[in-house]
């Protein structure tokens, strides 16, 4: 059933008042794409402080317009938007690893740090590890020489004691 014009505007708003509060957007084509994987989708989405809405391309138009951002015609297909309020990039994560295993989810582009950025910018963005990674690496990787330094010490100490258990052999 179509929707009123008050559903479409309460819709606007909501979608303008969730473009102010992102921190990224991106956009996804769902078409054939099951409920059970939509539905699986947005809830992984949403533990990881994202939003997965389906919309219309002339409402998702008339609100990126309302915020500054042409799309113009880069939209195919069934759009969904994916918001991600916390850390920005974690649902599109969500969303690139369901499109590696269903190949009727498509990423088609998206809005981040105010630009608009391809489908292949996206991808890579999905592709990068995660910021928890990314501090692990970091103190694994300045823990690493202090570690070999204290094995090389250690390792001296360890051969005194086992000559000296030899001796007493």
């Amino acid at each position: 059933m179509p929707k009123t014009r008050e559903q479409k505007k309460k819709i606007m708003e909501e979608l303008t008042e969730d473009f102010s509060k992102q921190k990224s957007v991106f956009f996804v084509d769902y078409k054939g794409l099951k409920v059970k994987d939509m539905n699986d989708l947005r809830k992984k989405i949403k533990n990881n402080e994202g939003k997965l809405e389906a919309i219309k391309k002339t409402l998702l138009n008339l609100v990126a317009k309302k915020n500054g951002f042409d799309l113009g015609e880069k939209m195919e297909g069934q759009v969904a938007l994916i918001f991600g309020f916390g850390d920005s990039i974690q649902p599109l994560k969500e969303a690139y690893n369901l499109s590696q295993k269903n190949e009727n989810l498509k990423i088609l582009g998206g809005i981040f740090e105010g630009n608009f950025i391809g489908k292949e910018k996206v991808i890579t963005l999905a592709q990068l590890p995660t910021r928890n990674e990314l501090l692990s690496n970091l103190v694994r990787s300045i823990a690493s020489p202090i570690s070999g330094l204290l094995n090389a010490l250690q390792g001296n100490l360890r051969n005194l004691v086992y000559i000296l258990s030899n001796i007493n052999k």
